[in-house]
């Protein structure tokens, strides 16, 4: 087996050695790679046994990861890893089947659409084939079926149906009783995402009422309207999940709350970044101390934290870049940030922010 490992790969490996005796699996994953990727320790390991289309710029990617993974709840994400021109680039993904294949079969899938210039869903589309590895983490969000059961709404836009398709087969598979309905938004009938698994849900599971809505297919586009949720039988007393683009998700929120449902019964979850708040960027920008690497670094206020850290040579631990995983979540020891997302500004103390959506508003400490 150590056969197969190149000169040049060994004396990387030894290199790397040297520069992280404290961290294991950063010591030996090199090597391990180099022998079987499914050894490797930092990330679970995850190989390509299919890939299949589902529209002409979106694929369903059936993953085995190794048996240590410690699954998922429906509608939640991972983070994927994956090198790409030698740099290792992460991306936030929501699954797309039922836990249920997970836990009866070791497989996953993620529904993946094309975005205009994405380096990475392009890459996954374009050159990751059976066989290959890749790698996950945790599963993490809380796009989550409500318990005990409840009349449940959902409002999908376009690949916004992913983690949808995760609920609804877990709905499906638990016999879930309560009414449940999904408005399913799409440019074109060729732009629908898993349709004939949608049709099959619908017919083995009699709560579920599907509705597939084209918006430009007619002479005027055709949008989201109160006329949709007049449909809905007991819409006041639906708990609602929406996922699509932010325009229909600004759209379905305003017409919800004049029907008068709750904030509290709106949940939201994105497949792409949220909106930023408009900041003043005059009063941005500090010297930021990074304190476990005895480093202090200025800035003008039109970076954030995980920036400014990378630009610095550092390499804090991160995932999404957006603000949804929390995976670069850290601690500040002292000092204001403010959240590039909400506008919220934090305490003067200790707490944890997000360093990829935190910039700061004056001096700041971290443990990074």
């Amino acid at each position: 087996m150590l056969a197969r490992i190149t000169h040049t790969k060994a004396l990387h490996w030894l290199g790397r050695q040297l520069l992280n005796r404290d961290n294991p699996a950063a010591y030996f994953d090199p090597l391990a790679e180099a022998i079987n990727p499914m050894w490797v320790q930092e990330y679970t390991p995850a190989m390509v046994e299919r890939i299949t289309a589902e529209t002409s710029d979106t694929k369903t990617f059936v993953l085995k990861p190794a048996k240590r993974w410690t699954g998922f709840k429906a509608g939640q994400h991972v983070n994927i890893c994956a090198d790409i021109d030698g740099i290792r680039r992460t991306r936030t993904f929501s699954l797309s089947s039922s836990p249920l294949l997970w836990e009866s079969e070791g497989r996953i899938t993620l529904t993946i659409k094309r975005l205009p210039g994405g380096l990475v869903t392009n890459w996954l589309h374009d050159s990751l084939k059976d066989g290959d590895v890749v790698g996950l983490t945790a599963a993490f969000g809380e796009f989550l079926i409500p318990t005990p059961a409840k009349p449940v709404l959902f409002v999908a836009g376009g690949s916004g149906i992913t983690p949808i398709l995760s609920q609804l087969e877990t709905m499906a598979d638990q016999n879930y009783r309560a009414p449940v309905t999904l408005l399913y938004f799409v440019r074109t009938q060729s732009d629908v995402i898993a349709g004939e698994k949608l049709t099959a849900l619908a017919a083995r599971y009699s709560a579920l009422s599907l509705k597939i809505i084209t918006t430009h297919e007619g002479k005027e586009p055709r949008y989201l309207n109160d006329n949709d949720l007049a449909t809905v039988p007991g819409l006041k007393a639906r708990e609602v999940y929406l996922c699509g683009p932010k325009g229909l998700m600004d759209l379905a929120n305003d017409l919800l709350r004049q029907r008068g449902l709750k904030d509290t019964q709106i949940h939201s979850t994105f497949f792409a970044p949220p909106a930023q708040a408009n900041l003043d960027n005059d009063q941005l920008g500090g010297e930021v101390t990074f304190s476990s690497s005895n480093l202090k670094v200025g800035s003008e206020g039109d970076a954030n934290l995980l920036e400014i850290a990378e630009a610095a040579g550092l390499k804090p631990q991160h995932g999404c870049r957006m603000g949804i995983c929390h995976q670069c979540s850290c601690r500040k020891t002292s000092g204001t940030v403010v959240n590039r997302l909400t506008g919220k500004v934090s305490g003067p103390g200790e707490e944890s922010v997000q360093l990829c959506v935190s910039v700061p508003q004056g001096p700041v400490a971290l443990d990074v």
